[in-house]
């Protein structure tokens, strides 16, 4: 992300078995600057799996704050919410961020657990939970980072979206390759 390299299990949590189904897949990462809307939307339909919480650091998540600091959005802290897709398995990474003052998702609001540990919590044994394309599933309280990744290496990120430009909400960002 930003030019610098981690791998999905950095960015995941640390457990290799959570990483594992996005070995060969594809990321994307939208920078939420201060001035910018600070709702996460649902990119397409999915049923939540999981939700991980990662403790870190709240390191700025600007262009020159990420280009400064190795794997910077794996050492931040933030919160992997994975979800079931009609395309795979999609986990949307909310980072946290300097000035960030919480991380929220629509189904357990702040998530700020009291022991800075990773905690992870399933959810496939409670009722489903499940959000449509557009649906709002987070949210911050002022500008900072997403990472989504996709288990499926398929997706064609979209040619009319340029890197750094900004991003709204309805714009596509990928295609699915016809294969």
């Amino acid at each position: 992300a930003k030019g610098r390299g981690y791998t999905a299990t950095e960015l995941l949590g640390g457990d290799p078995s959570r990483a594992a189904p996005f070995d060969g897949g594809m990321s994307a990462t939208l920078y939420l600057s201060p001035r910018d809307y600070h709702r996460v939307h649902m990119p397409c339909d999915g049923t939540l799996k999981s939700m991980t919480y990662v403790p870190g650091k709240l390191f700025s998540v600007n262009q020159a704050t990420a280009e400064g600091v190795p794997g910077l959005f794996a050492r931040n802290e933030r919160v992997v919410a994975t979800f079931d897709t009609p395309w795979g398995e999609l986990s949307m990474v909310l980072v946290g961020a300097m000035v960030v003052a919480s991380i929220e998702t629509v189904w357990a609001g702040v998530v700020a657990p009291l022991r800075r540990q990773v905690m992870a919590t399933q959810y496939g044994d409670q009722p489903a939970i499940t959000l449509k394309k557009g649906d709002e599933m987070g949210r911050f309280k002022l500008g900072s980072t997403v990472v989504l990744v996709s288990d499926n290496p398929h997706w064609m990120w979209d040619a009319e979206q340029e890197l750094g430009e900004k991003v709204h909400m309805g714009s596509v960002l990928a295609l699915l390759e016809q294969f």
